[in-house]
């Protein structure tokens, strides 16, 4: 194992002051806070009562619980957090962190059954690799001087980690879940493309890009949209490059199209509720007669 690949943080020798010397934390060998005290007994009190819930006088229904049968729950938790973000509700963050780590342990705890591997080895394993893929923050590597070169230096250290152990080399694309998103999968892979320098220049170039799949699209309609495999292409691209302007900007795309859909839905609510106030259902009111009634809305919000 290289110096670099160590996972064990090193303790620094002292070095003249500069602007970027500030003493480097070692929490494997420093003495828990005790905020951290706090959370590794609660942490071990929930694993307890998930395994109590999966023993023999547990709950039937924790009981009947499958790796597979999980996966709808750990998806709906993950949104629920990012439910929570989106709305600034930091209580309401707090219970929903509790849940998506309730179900990690969850899946962790029908592992242990299984013989696999347990809550603590999937904990030591994300500590490990934490620290040793920023020997910048706990080892003797240089201080990164921005997220970008971070963003280099980890694929360097991934890369490296698959030589060192031996296994198949995988493609920079190759560990983007196939099962995400479509739009968050776009902004992932263009971050791994971007990580080695793969990118636009500026984010103006990016939007160039985006004009010219437009008027791509443009061609295929006036075409009139005969060529449906042709179109949904050009739309794709069209999508794929504005999650790439996202990225470019530091906008997380899927979090502003949700964002998007509820301001949408808010506005179209509205919508709906003034007509039928006077006695009008939408079905019965012109284009015109909306767009109207949609341009009042959006100044009474900015009013």
């Amino acid at each position: 194992m290289s110096h670099a690949d160590d996972p064990r943080p090193r303790r620094q020798k002292p070095e003249a002051a500069g602007p970027e010397d500030t003493p480097r934390h070692d929490p494997l060998t420093a003495e828990p806070t005790p905020s951290a005290r706090d959370a590794a007994e609660r942490f071990a009190r929930l694993v307890d009562v998930v395994a109590a819930l999966r023993s023999p006088q547990g709950c039937p229904w924790d009981r009947e619980q499958t790796l597979e049968s999980l996966r709808p729950f750990v998806l709906e938790e993950a949104y629920e957090v990012l439910q929570a973000i989106d709305a600034g509700d930091r209580a309401a963050l707090g219970g929903e962190i509790g849940d998506f780590i309730f179900e990690g342990v969850l899946l962790a705890q029908l592992a242990a059954e299984a013989g696999d591997f347990t809550v603590a080895d999937s904990l030591q394993a994300i500590v490990d690799k934490l620290v040793r893929r920023h020997p910048h923050v706990f080892g003797d590597a240089a201080r990164a001087r921005s997220s970008e070169e971070v963003l280099v230096r980890w694929e360097e250290l991934k890369a490296r980690e698959r030589r060192d152990s031996g296994e198949p080399e995988k493609t920079i694309l190759g560990g983007v879940p196939g099962t995400l998103p479509a739009l968050l999968r776009a902004y992932e892979m263009s971050s791994r493309a971007a990580a080695v320098k793969f990118d636009w220049e500026r984010a103006t170039d990016v939007i160039a890009k985006i004009e010219e799949e437009v008027a791509e699209v443009r061609a295929v309609v006036d075409q009139h949209g005969s060529d449906r495999a042709r179109l949904e292409e050009e739309i794709g691209d069209l999508l794929f490059a504005i999650a790439n302007l996202s990225r470019k900007l530091g906008i997380e795309p899927e979090s502003a199209l949700r964002r998007a859909d509820d301001k949408f839905a808010s506005r179209f609510t509205e919508l709906e509720r003034r007509f039928r106030a006077r006695g009008r259902s939408l079905q019965e009111c012109t284009l015109d007669e909306m767009e109207s009634e949609w341009g009042r809305i959006k100044q009474d919000r900015k009013a």
